[in-house]
């Protein structure tokens, strides 16, 4: 019987992808999360939390393998380093942690935590992985959704991103953590890289609105940074398959036709 893998957030976009991918290949998976979650045919779920480190030592006690998924707009090092301390202690064999492209270069303050996480995982004397990925697709709708409600569309300019499939991602998580430890691995991006305005035109193109639209300059090193191509994915990256367009087509398909349901 293989031990099981533990995945912290495994019930957040991500998570929810990568479990069955892991399922599939025939691994038992725990998963950790404050609230818990349902029973499901191979899936354990235990509760603990990451920035108290409360519980975290019985969570990844008897797993060989962790993959760390949970992130929030701060406090990822400090959690990470909850869990790289207990994943020491409990002779964990291999920590995979996922990142975000840029987490070196944008002098963010929840980039820097990202990166305060890194540095956590690879002093932590475990044997370890990191994918730096894109901001994915559904963050980018997410950001242009709410930009769509003002009467007024900002758009920053020279601001650029390159985001990706959370499937696409899900994948290469998987494959990452049923291998060997391999350090800090190529980063993982869309196949295009979209001006912030053509990001906002895709999507109004596809709910069909009209907006006007104010060229807007991101201030300080930060939005010289993003001007920069900072957030962009090196040279070598490696690419996803799904573009932004395949994404709004399929995503904005689903609520329309289940309203068409609900009104028939």
């Amino acid at each position: 019987m293989n031990a099981p893998i533990l995945v912290t957030g495994g019930t957040g976009t991500l998570g929810r992808l990568v479990v069955p991918l892991l399922r599939d290949a025939g691994h038992p998976v725990r998963v950790l999360s404050r609230r818990g979650g349902r029973l499901a045919d191979g899936v354990e779920h235990v509760t603990a939390d990451l920035l108290t480190g409360e519980g975290v030592d019985p969570a990844v006690r008897g797993v060989d393998t962790v993959l760390h998924l949970a992130g929030g707009p701060k406090g990822d090092d400090v959690a990470t380093r909850h869990l790289v301390g207990a994943a020491r202690r409990a002779d964990v064999r291999h920590l995979v942690y996922i990142s975000v492209v840029g987490a070196d270069r944008v002098p963010l303050a929840w980039l820097r935590s990202k990166l305060e996480a890194e540095r956590a995982v690879a002093g932590s004397g475990v044997p370890w992985t990191t994918l730096r990925a894109a901001q994915f697709h559904d963050l980018a709708l997410t950001m242009v959704e709410k930009m769509a409600k003002l009467p007024v569309v900002p758009v920053p300019g020279g601001l650029r991103l390159q985001p990706v499939d959370a499937r696409d991602v899900a994948a290469r998580m998987a494959e990452l953590t049923l291998g060997t430890p391999a350090g800090l691995v190529p980063e993982l991006a869309g196949p295009r890289v979209y001006g912030m305005d053509e990001l906002v035109t895709g999507y109004l193109t596809a709910v069909g609105r009209r907006r006007l639209r104010l060229p807007v300059r991101l201030p300080g090193r930060a939005g010289r940074a993003y001007r920069n191509g900072d957030n962009l994915a090196r040279p070598g990256a490696t690419l996803g398959v799904r573009t932004w367009e395949a994404f709004l087509a399929e995503r904005l398909r689903r609520p329309a036709a289940e309203a068409r349901g609900r009104a028939a």
